[in-house]
């Protein structure tokens, strides 16, 4: 039996980590990758994340699958590169915004095209960072999913299903800004907490003191930021609002300490209690 022909065009966190989820879950997947960094290639190949190595877009049009897991703007640039691509093949990005990848793709392959969002990843990046067990039971969000091919809508919902994770469905522009309140305005968050801490002078010894809930707080700070201005850019309205709306809720926290206003303050505490009642 012929082996599945998967191509990761990008073999960091999330394609290393799509590799070695795969390969757990079955022995019929042969792996090629593709890195515009070359110290990524041969980590890559040593660590087992690639069967080969290839600089050529033409070599994983042979693929059954493919998979760009590259920054956002990365992957609207190789959808237009790809060309024709065979009818069956399946094409599917992991970017974190979707709406403007939905709408890039070359009109002639977009049937060929899942845009799809694993809810997961860590504030590392690189082949190193690869984890098997990144994507079990985490959500993946496909989005205009009706846009897609019968054929590669039935491969994606499988493949996803095989490596345990839940799927959910929906629009692009709903699935946008959702993950603007989400996942884009907490990053821009924690990178505001890293920036106001360092910048104080007594820097190094508040760092000293820090506990357990800075550290979570500032954690995905550490995320990379060639990545995340590509999120920022590509999805710019949305997290602009989710800013917004932070802002909001900290100019109440502020005039209420500055009123001692105490009462209320808790009970604005105790509202922010009950989003965990949802959660867990």
């Amino acid at each position: 039996m012929a082996k599945i022909k998967v191509g990761i065009v990008g073999l960091g966190l999330m394609g290393g980590s799509l590799s070695l989820a795969l390969k757990k879950h079955s022995k019929d997947y042969y792996f090629i990758g593709l890195d515009h960094n070359e110290e990524h290639c041969s980590q890559a190949l040593k660590l087992g994340l690639a069967d080969e190595i290839t600089t050529s877009l033409d070599t994983l049009k042979t693929c059954d699958i493919i998979f760009l897991s590259i920054p956002v703007d990365g992957i609207i640039a190789v959808s237009k590169q790809l060309g024709s691509l065979p009818a069956d093949c399946t094409v599917i990005d992991l970017g974190s915004t979707k709406e403007k990848i939905s709408l890039s793709v070359p009109e002639e392959i977009r049937h060929n095209f899942v845009t799809a969002h694993p809810m997961t990843g860590t504030e590392k990046f690189g082949p190193n960072a690869a984890i098997e067990d990144l994507y079990n039971d985490k959500v993946v969000v496909l989005c205009d999913i009706k846009m897609s091919g019968e054929h590669q809508e039935k491969v994606a919902k499988k493949l996803f299903s095989d490596i345990g994770m839940n799927i959910v469905c929906m629009g692009s522009k709903e699935h946008d800004r959702h993950a603007a309140f989400i996942s884009h305005m907490p990053h821009a968050l924690s990178y505001a907490i890293a920036n106001s801490v360092i910048k104080q002078e007594a820097s190094e010894s508040i760092i000293a003191l820090a506990g357990g809930g800075f550290k979570d707080m500032s954690r995905i700070a550490k995320s990379s930021p060639n990545m995340w201005e590509d999120i920022f850019r590509q999805n710019k309205s949305n997290v602009l609002e989710a800013i917004q709306t932070l802002q909001s809720e900290l100019k109440k926290c502020q005039k209420m300490v500055e009123n001692e206003e105490w009462d209320t303050l808790n009970d604005w505490m105790k509202d922010a209690n009950t989003l965990h009642d949802i959660l867990d």
